[in-house]
Protein backbone atom coordinates (compact mmCIF):
# COMPACT_ATOMS: atom_id res chain seq x y z
CA UNK A 1 0.00 0.00 0.00
CA UNK A 2 0.82 3.64 -0.39
CA UNK A 3 1.41 6.13 2.11
CA UNK A 4 0.50 9.92 1.45
CA UNK A 5 1.69 12.42 3.91
CA UNK A 6 -0.20 15.34 2.98
CA UNK A 7 -2.80 17.86 4.75
CA UNK A 8 -6.08 19.38 3.62
CA UNK A 9 -5.64 22.59 1.17
CA UNK A 10 -1.84 21.15 0.26
CA UNK A 11 -0.17 20.13 -2.29
CA UNK A 12 -1.22 16.78 -1.24
CA UNK A 13 -4.21 16.96 -3.10
CA UNK A 14 -3.10 15.76 -6.83
CA UNK A 15 -0.91 13.32 -5.69
CA UNK A 16 -3.98 11.88 -4.07
CA UNK A 17 -6.09 12.50 -7.52
CA UNK A 18 -3.36 10.44 -9.25
CA UNK A 19 -3.29 7.43 -6.85
CA UNK A 20 -6.99 7.60 -7.75
CA UNK A 21 -6.78 7.36 -11.10
CA UNK A 22 -4.19 4.99 -10.98
CA UNK A 23 -6.81 2.45 -8.97
CA UNK A 24 -4.13 1.71 -5.88
CA UNK A 25 -4.84 1.50 -2.52
CA UNK A 26 -3.34 4.19 -0.08
CA UNK A 27 -3.78 5.33 3.01
CA UNK A 28 -3.16 9.01 3.80
CA UNK A 29 -1.39 10.36 6.99
CA UNK A 30 -1.70 14.26 8.14
CA UNK A 31 1.62 15.49 8.44
CA UNK A 32 2.17 19.85 7.82
CA UNK A 33 4.98 21.54 9.16
CA UNK A 34 2.60 24.75 10.27
CA UNK A 35 0.45 21.90 12.72
CA UNK A 36 2.63 20.61 15.20
CA UNK A 37 -0.15 18.25 16.26
CA UNK A 38 0.46 16.01 12.73
CA UNK A 39 2.20 13.56 12.16
CA UNK A 40 5.03 15.88 11.27
CA UNK A 41 7.97 14.12 13.21
CA UNK A 42 7.25 10.80 11.14
CA UNK A 43 7.22 13.03 8.01
CA UNK A 44 10.54 14.12 8.98
CA UNK A 45 11.76 11.01 8.88
CA UNK A 46 11.11 10.28 5.61
CA UNK A 47 12.10 13.68 3.98
CA UNK A 48 13.77 15.82 6.37
CA UNK A 49 12.40 18.86 4.74
CA UNK A 50 9.32 17.93 6.01
CA UNK A 51 7.85 19.06 2.52
CA UNK A 52 4.17 17.79 1.57
CA UNK A 53 3.23 15.72 -0.42
CA UNK A 54 5.70 13.04 0.44
CA UNK A 55 5.03 9.29 -1.13
CA UNK A 56 5.88 5.98 0.44
CA UNK A 57 6.03 3.28 -1.61
CA UNK A 58 4.79 -0.40 -1.32
CA UNK A 59 8.67 -1.63 -1.32
CA UNK A 60 9.49 1.43 1.31
CA UNK A 61 10.46 3.67 -0.84
CA UNK A 62 10.26 7.38 -0.59
CA UNK A 63 9.34 10.05 -3.23
CA UNK A 64 8.96 13.46 -2.45
CA UNK A 65 8.27 16.64 -5.09
CA UNK A 66 5.37 16.58 -6.55
CA UNK A 67 6.11 16.91 -10.36
CA UNK A 68 8.43 13.65 -9.72
CA UNK A 69 5.72 11.83 -8.21
CA UNK A 70 3.21 12.14 -10.54
CA UNK A 71 5.92 11.55 -12.99
CA UNK A 72 6.59 7.81 -10.98
CA UNK A 73 3.38 7.17 -10.90
CA UNK A 74 2.33 7.90 -14.85
CA UNK A 75 5.60 5.74 -15.98
CA UNK A 76 4.71 2.87 -13.20
CA UNK A 77 1.29 2.73 -14.49
CA UNK A 78 1.04 3.78 -18.49
CA UNK A 79 -2.65 2.49 -18.14
CA UNK A 80 -3.41 5.38 -16.18
CA UNK A 81 -4.55 9.15 -17.77
CA UNK A 82 -1.68 10.48 -15.71
CA UNK A 83 1.03 10.79 -18.31
CA UNK A 84 0.17 10.89 -21.99
CA UNK A 85 0.41 7.68 -23.86
CA UNK A 86 1.95 9.48 -26.91
CA UNK A 87 5.70 10.43 -26.78
CA UNK A 88 5.20 14.20 -28.11
CA UNK A 89 2.12 14.47 -25.72
CA UNK A 90 3.86 12.73 -22.84
CA UNK A 91 6.76 14.98 -23.40
CA UNK A 92 5.09 18.35 -22.95
CA UNK A 93 3.11 16.88 -19.83
CA UNK A 94 6.60 16.53 -18.40
CA UNK A 95 7.99 19.68 -18.99
CA UNK A 96 4.30 21.51 -17.89
CA UNK A 97 4.87 19.37 -14.67
CA UNK A 98 8.75 20.51 -13.92
CA UNK A 99 8.06 24.32 -15.03
CA UNK A 100 4.82 24.49 -12.29
CA UNK A 101 7.26 23.22 -9.97
CA UNK A 102 9.69 25.19 -10.57
CA UNK A 103 8.36 28.55 -11.75
CA UNK A 104 4.65 28.55 -9.46
CA UNK A 105 5.68 26.06 -6.48
CA UNK A 106 8.82 27.90 -5.69
CA UNK A 107 7.63 31.72 -6.03
CA UNK A 108 4.66 30.45 -3.35
CA UNK A 109 7.16 28.89 -0.89
CA UNK A 110 8.58 32.75 -1.25
CA UNK A 111 4.95 34.44 -0.35
CA UNK A 112 4.31 32.22 2.58
CA UNK A 113 7.81 31.90 3.94
CA UNK A 114 9.54 35.30 3.19
CA UNK A 115 11.79 35.30 6.31
CA UNK A 116 13.44 32.14 4.66
CA UNK A 117 14.53 34.10 1.67
CA UNK A 118 15.65 37.51 3.26
CA UNK A 119 17.62 37.47 6.88
CA UNK A 120 16.73 40.15 9.51
CA UNK A 121 14.15 41.31 7.24
CA UNK A 122 11.37 43.31 8.93
CA UNK A 123 7.63 43.37 8.01
CA UNK A 124 8.31 46.36 5.52
CA UNK A 125 10.70 43.90 3.57
CA UNK A 126 8.64 41.04 3.90
CA UNK A 127 5.76 42.62 2.59
CA UNK A 128 7.75 43.63 -0.82
CA UNK A 129 9.07 40.15 -0.69
CA UNK A 130 5.83 38.79 -0.48
CA UNK A 131 4.21 41.27 -3.45
CA UNK A 132 7.24 40.96 -5.47
CA UNK A 133 7.01 37.35 -5.73
CA UNK A 134 3.41 37.00 -6.20
CA UNK A 135 3.78 39.55 -9.23
CA UNK A 136 6.72 37.06 -10.42
CA UNK A 137 3.76 33.86 -9.44
CA UNK A 138 1.41 35.69 -11.40
CA UNK A 139 3.20 36.12 -14.74
CA UNK A 140 4.55 32.58 -14.65
CA UNK A 141 0.65 31.36 -14.69
CA UNK A 142 0.41 33.68 -17.85
CA UNK A 143 3.32 32.48 -18.97
CA UNK A 144 2.56 29.00 -18.77
CA UNK A 145 -1.53 29.72 -19.74
CA UNK A 146 0.20 30.44 -23.36
CA UNK A 147 2.51 27.66 -23.84
CA UNK A 148 0.00 25.03 -22.58
CA UNK A 149 -3.48 25.29 -24.58
CA UNK A 150 -6.37 23.11 -23.37
CA UNK A 151 -7.38 20.45 -25.62
CA UNK A 152 -10.05 20.30 -23.84
CA UNK A 153 -7.80 19.60 -21.34
CA UNK A 154 -3.78 20.16 -20.88
CA UNK A 155 -3.51 16.80 -21.28
CA UNK A 156 -5.79 15.66 -23.85
CA UNK A 157 -9.04 14.80 -24.04
CA UNK A 158 -8.89 13.29 -20.55
CA UNK A 159 -7.19 15.26 -17.13
CA UNK A 160 -4.02 13.85 -16.54
CA UNK A 161 -1.07 14.61 -13.99
CA UNK A 162 -0.60 18.20 -15.56
CA UNK A 163 -4.27 19.24 -14.57
CA UNK A 164 -4.33 17.65 -11.15
CA UNK A 165 -1.14 19.80 -10.59
CA UNK A 166 -2.17 22.72 -12.36
CA UNK A 167 -5.65 22.79 -10.54
CA UNK A 168 -4.21 22.95 -7.48
CA UNK A 169 -1.25 24.83 -7.17
CA UNK A 170 -3.21 27.80 -9.07
CA UNK A 171 -5.71 27.71 -5.59
CA UNK A 172 -3.52 29.93 -3.76
CA UNK A 173 -2.03 33.23 -3.60
CA UNK A 174 -4.77 35.06 -5.25
CA UNK A 175 -3.69 32.90 -8.64
CA UNK A 176 -7.32 32.54 -9.93
CA UNK A 177 -8.46 35.94 -9.78
CA UNK A 178 -5.57 37.69 -11.46
CA UNK A 179 -6.14 34.92 -14.06
CA UNK A 180 -10.04 35.77 -14.56
CA UNK A 181 -8.75 39.12 -15.68
CA UNK A 182 -5.29 38.16 -17.59
CA UNK A 183 -6.34 34.50 -18.90
CA UNK A 184 -9.84 33.73 -18.46
CA UNK A 185 -9.72 31.10 -20.91
CA UNK A 186 -7.28 29.39 -18.85
CA UNK A 187 -9.08 30.17 -15.91
CA UNK A 188 -12.01 28.02 -17.48
CA UNK A 189 -9.74 25.36 -17.95
CA UNK A 190 -8.75 25.09 -14.05
CA UNK A 191 -12.68 24.79 -13.24
CA UNK A 192 -13.24 22.12 -16.01
CA UNK A 193 -10.51 20.74 -14.23
CA UNK A 194 -11.26 20.43 -10.97
CA UNK A 195 -15.18 19.95 -11.78
CA UNK A 196 -13.60 16.59 -13.87
CA UNK A 197 -15.68 13.60 -12.00
CA UNK A 198 -12.55 12.28 -11.44
CA UNK A 199 -11.08 15.30 -9.64
CA UNK A 200 -14.32 17.14 -8.02
CA UNK A 201 -14.30 14.42 -5.45
CA UNK A 202 -10.62 15.13 -4.16
CA UNK A 203 -11.54 18.67 -4.49
CA UNK A 204 -14.08 18.55 -2.59
CA UNK A 205 -12.60 17.30 0.50
CA UNK A 206 -9.81 19.93 0.27
CA UNK A 207 -11.57 23.00 -0.62
CA UNK A 208 -15.03 22.14 1.25
CA UNK A 209 -17.60 24.34 -0.12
Amino acid sequence: MYTLFGFQGSGSAAVEIALERCGVPYRIVNAASWEPNSAVAELEKLNPLRQIPTLQLPDGGVLTESAAILIHLGLEFPSSPILPAAQPERAQAIRGLVYIAANCYSAISIIDFPERWCADADESIKERVRRGARERLHQNWEIFADQFPSQPYLSGAAPGGLDFLAAVVSKWSGTRAHLGNARPDFLATLERIENHPAVAPVFARHWPV
